[in-house]
């Protein structure tokens, strides 16, 4: 017996905007009943004395500490600026 209609697969595809064929709805039912009967077998495995996790590797922050450090001067910023005048980097006008 299929977990999911034909008529339910066309309901969430009117839903979610999409046009979908019979043929589709008809492949999308059986692909769907497969999904659900997974995650049902999913429901029979003994959970009970497993952690919750986020994520199934022990992960840590490997990011460096965020500290200040000193920035690039102007003259070398400017080195690489095509166009500059009075200590300013040019760049051309966007707005009319």
């Amino acid at each position: 017996m299929s977990r999911i209609s034909i008529e339910e697969v066309k309901h969430v595809a009117h839903l979610a905007r999409l046009s979908i064929t019979e043929e589709e709805a008809e492949m999308f039912t059986e692909q769907l009943d497969s999904i659900i009967s997974f995650a049902e077998e999913l429901n029979e495995v003994d959970t009970e004395h497993v952690e919750p996790t986020t994520h199934v590797l022990k992960m840590k922050n490997i990011m460096r500490e965020d500290k200040p450090d000193k920035g690039l001067s102007f003259e070398e910023v400017a080195k690489n600026a095509p166009d500059q005048k009075d200590g300013y980097i040019r760049v051309p006008s966007i707005l009319e």
